[in-house]
């Protein structure tokens, strides 16, 4: 670009594109970011997916911990009903939880049902 271009009015117009060009790209910031030591880049870890238990002596009963409940990583309270004709709990501790969400295996009896008097094992993982 020309030093007089400013001062002289008539500027012509590769000077007018090129000025417009830089006067554009002059607030432009360009960042290249790299692994530190040369590692490569890590994935974010998925969520869990929601983990599913094994009930002994079954008979319509599903015992499922949830992605969402890994994650908060508290103790929770399972109804186990699915298609059967009454309902059981499973009280999994907190530590439970963050097991079964590690992938260890965690097994605990349900309470017993109401008029039926029989209990399930539930065994996550």
């Amino acid at each position: 670009m020309k030093n007089d271009s400013i001062l002289n009015p008539s500027v012509d117009r590769r000077d007018f594109v090129l000025g417009s060009l830089l006067a554009m790209l002059g607030g432009v910031t360009i960042t290249i970011s790299s692994s530190a030591c040369g590692s490569s880049p890590t994935a974010p870890t998925p969520p869990p997916a929601d983990k599913t238990g094994d009930i002994t002596s079954n008979h319509g009963h599903v015992a499922v911990v949830t992605s969402a409940q890994q994650l908060d990583g508290g103790a929770v309270s399972l109804n186990i009903q699915g298609t059967a004709s009454h309902n059981h709990v499973v009280e999994l501790t907190a530590d439970q939880v963050m097991q079964i969400r590690n992938g260890q295996k965690v097994s605990n009896d349900c309470s017993r049902s109401g008029g039926t008097g029989h209990y399930h094992t539930v065994t996550f993982n």
